[in-house]
């Protein structure tokens, strides 16, 4: 019964952190260890992270079949090819390519070494000010009607750095987005997108490794912990998106500075352990 308290506590935690730009990764990675609970692992992170893509399915479904669905069709028929539909069908797929690649290339570096708390508190300083950064001198002349490929691989490849715990997917790829000069609703509705082939294919790739060592859950509360981020990660969604239409991501880059520093002060004083 233990397993699967903690299970919710740390399923909550991922569908409350998956879409906000604060690392769910360094909240599973943290949490835990203030509690004095096991490292939940890579393989517990990233399939309850597939809960909180499907919530990104349901809620984009709409968009998700109209992009489908033109981006098939413009295989055949090449007078679509231009379409921003189609585009952003081929976008998400390159996009995709570069966490795909770098995942599996590093994946015993992302099992351990990443893991480490001195890695995570570094993490979501640097990444914190890297966001606070974009959002305040990045401009908001361009829309979604404006994603290139360019914008595509650069984001994509902003994603991939999300792969060391700390970074935050939706923060990196927001951050870029930014940069390139995406408004805050163009940049977060691509991450979005974006996120979900990775999301998924990781967390289907790590089922392999549910019941090992490195997972002290198990497949039950793992599940659990699964469907709860879905429940939890559906209602972010929708609350981010409407934060975003009117307000900063001052908040979000504070909290991860004062996160990080404060992890970093009890990695010194010895209250955590690396």
């Amino acid at each position: 019964m233990l397993d699967y308290l903690q299970a919710a506590v740390l399923g909550l935690l991922q569908g409350l952190t998956e879409f906000l730009p604060i690392s769910s990764s360094a909240h599973l990675r943290i949490f835990p260890e203030l509690f004095g609970w096991e490292d939940p692992g890579a393989a517990f992170t990233a399939v309850s992270q597939i809960g909180t893509e499907v919530a990104v399915l349901l809620y984009f479904r709409h968009d998700i079949w109209r992009i489908g669905n033109a981006w098939v069709r413009s295989l055949f028929r090449p007078e679509l090819r231009g379409h921003l539909d189609s585009r952003m069908g081929w976008y998400v797929i390159i996009g995709s390519i570069p966490v795909v690649i770098l995942g599996l290339t590093l994946e015993d570096l992302i099992d351990r070494e990443f893991r480490s708390l001195w890695v995570v508190a570094v993490m979501l300083i640097a990444m914190g000010l890297v966001l606070g950064a974009a959002d305040r001198w990045g401009s908001m002349r361009r829309t979604t009607d404006d994603l290139r490929l360019r914008d595509a691989v650069l984001m994509g490849l902003a994603q991939s750095a999300a792969l060391v715990p700390g970074v935050s997917r939706s923060g990196a790829t927001i951050s870029m987005g930014r940069v390139l000069g995406l408004d805050r609703a163009a940049a977060t509705r691509f991450a979005f997108l974006l996120a979900v082939p990775a999301v998924v294919g990781a967390g289907v790739y790590k089922l392999k490794d549910v019941s090992g060592s490195t997972n002290p859950y198990g497949w039950g509360p793992t599940i659990f912990a699964t469907a709860i981020a879905f429940v939890v990660g559906y209602a972010a969604i929708a609350w981010l998106l409407r934060y975003v239409s009117t307000r900063s991501y001052t908040p979000f880059v504070v909290y991860r500075v004062v996160l990080g520093v404060a992890v970093l002060g009890l990695l010194t004083g010895g209250v955590l352990t690396a």
